[in-house]
């Protein structure tokens, strides 16, 4: 059950990372890939400096997935130059 959740939570937060970004090229169906890795690699990442919790609420996850999100749109624009 925590993975649907997981899934679902991230596919908000690339969703919301798309409107923030302005993200028109690349669709709704890749923010929310995104997001959803993005929410994987936000926490990790976020583990590392200490900041990750046990047992975060779904707003944390949100927006831990939404940073996590924007950071890989903006890296996907400068690798393949969209």
């Amino acid at each position: 059950m925590d993975i649907i959740v997981a899934i679902i939570i991230g596919g908000a937060a690339g969703w919301l990372a798309g409107k923030m970004m302005k993200s028109k090229s690349e669709g709704i169906v890749w923010n929310i890939l995104l997001g959803i890795v993005g929410g994987f690699a936000g926490s990790w990442l976020f583990g590392i400096f200490g900041f990750g919790g046990e047992g975060g609420s779904w707003i944390g996850s949100l927006v831990t997935g939404t940073l996590g999100a924007i950071i890989l749109i903006f890296l996907n624009r400068k690798l393949f130059k969209r």
